[in-house]
């Protein structure tokens, strides 16, 4: 076995172990590593969507089971959010990957800081009106364009507005589900993917984190993990924008 697959599943372990505890950051922590070690932003976001397939099936199902979900939430973020992961898609392949790498690192770099600043700031308890059309079109784009993002972007908005943690939480995932599958056929059918070195990696060790995490969500205190993930994902862009501009 290659030694380099032992890192791919300990990137994934620790992606699905943030993931399963907050919520979000699986995509971004992961796509944050691929890229600091040279992976083009195409080839990143595939391997880590199509991997999260199978993890975003299992948190979808169980959020569903458990009553964590709002049907009419989840009808309002489908559409829009596949449409928007399709589009994302398919800019991302048509774009160089060393033109587009800066800027995905930028973004990724926007994500840390946005992790960092609800660590700090906490969520307000007024419910604020949310476009949520537009902030699913959005979440979807960035998530194939980032090679993470519909958790950050989409549960981050809902629950910063004053939504239901909750259910917010689960009716994102159920939905990131049928999102992220998407955006995946949408990679298999637009590029060759080479990478499956890094797809079994990630899957292997996010299919072992699944059941830990859960446990850890209720030990670790979730400001804890957010600045954890926030540092990683900051550190990791600014190094990655580092070696694309020097």
């Amino acid at each position: 076995m290659d030694e380099r697959i032992l890192v791919f599943i300990a990137v994934g372990f620790a992606a699905q172990i943030i993931d399963g505890s907050l919520g979000m950051a699986y995509g971004v922590t992961s796509t944050s590593f691929l890229l600091s070690i040279g992976i083009s932003p195409a080839a990143a976001s595939a391997s880590v969507h199509i991997a999260e397939v199978f993890t975003t099936g299992v948190s979808g199902l169980s959020h569903l089971k458990l009553g964590n979900t709002d049907r009419a939430l989840f009808r309002r973020l489908l559409v829009p959010g596949i449409i928007g992961g399709v589009i994302g898609a398919y800019i991302l392949t048509q774009v160089p990957g060393k033109a587009i790498k800066p800027f995905i690192a930028a973004y990724l770099l926007t994500m840390g800081l946005r992790i960092l600043w609800k660590a700090v700031r906490g969520t307000p308890t007024i419910v604020v009106r949310t476009r949520h059309t537009l902030l699913a079109l959005a979440g979807g784009f960035c998530d194939a364009v980032g090679g993470g993002g519909w958790g950050p972007v989409v549960t981050s908005t809902l629950v910063a507005n004053g939504n239901d943690p909750r259910r917010s939480i689960g009716t994102v995932n159920l939905t990131e589900f049928f999102v992220t599958l998407a955006e995946a056929i949408a990679f298999i059918a637009l590029i060759r993917l080479v990478h499956w070195q890094v797809i079994t990696g990630l899957l292997i060790g996010g299919v072992i984190a699944a059941p830990f995490a859960a446990v850890l969500c209720k030990r670790i205190p979730t400001r804890a993990l957010m600045w954890i993930v926030g540092t990683l994902i900051t550190i990791l862009s600014l190094r990655t924008i580092a070696m694309t501009l020097l």
